[in-house]
C-alpha cells in the first residue's frame, strides 16, 4: 500500500536556476509541510547565505552613504541641500531597520564603520571636489551620532 506522501508533493517542481522565485515558495511549502526528502537542501543553504550577506551589504551601504553625506555636509556648507538632508535621513532610517531585525550585525556596527570608512571619504571627496586631506584620517563620528535621527554636525557648536 503507497502512501500519499511517496507521491512528490510538486510532480514538476520548479528548477532553482530557471526560476528562483517559484523555486523559493516552493521549498518552502515543502519545508512547512515536513517533506524534507524533496527539499532542494544544497541550494537552499547557499540562498540563506546569501540573504545572511545581502543584509550585511545593505547595511554597510548605509552606513557607507551616511558617513559620506556627514562629511560632505562638514566639508562643503555651500552642499547643504534638503536633497543631501534627505539621504542622510534616509540613510539612517535603513540603519535603524536593518539594525532592529539584525542583531548581531547591530553589535558589530563600529566594525562595519572603520570597514566602509575609507570609502565614505572617497564618495566626500567625489560630491566636494576636495581634497583627501580635508578629511579625518579615521570616523570623527561616534555610533550614537551616527544612529540619531536628528543629529548633524555642527549641531553642537
Amino acid at each position: 500500500m503507497s502512501l500519499a506522501k511517496d507521491k512528490p508533493y510538486y510532480p514538476n517542481p520548479s528548477d532553482y536556476e530557471d526560476d528562483v522565485h517559484s523555486w523559493a515558495f516552493e521549498q518552502a511549502q515543502l519545508l512547512r509541510l515536513g517533506r524534507f526528502s524533496e527539499v532542494d537542501l544544497p541550494n537552499v543553504i547557499e540562498e540563506l547565505e546569501s540573504l545572511g550577506r545581502e543584509i550585511e551589504i545593505q547595511l554597510e551601504t548605509a552606513y557607507c552613504d551616511l558617513i559620506a553625506g556627514l562629511l560632505e555636509w562638514n566639508a562643503a556648507p555651500e552642499n547643504r541641500t534638503i536633497e543631501l538632508s534627505k539621504t542622510i535621513r534616509n540613510a539612517r532610517f535603513s540603519i535603524r531597520q536593518e539594525e532592529r531585525d539584525s542583531k548581531s550585525l547591530r553589535n558589530r556596527a563600529k566594525a562595519i564603520v572603520d570597514e566602509v570608512y575609507s570609502q565614505s571619504v572617497r564618495q566626500a571627496m567625489i560630491a566636494t571636489g576636495r581634497p583627501r586631506s580635508v578629511f579625518p584620517i579615521a570616523c570623527p563620528y561616534e555610533l550614537d551620532f551616527l544612529r540619531n535621527p536628528d543629529s548633524f554636525p555642527g549641531d553642537a557648536d
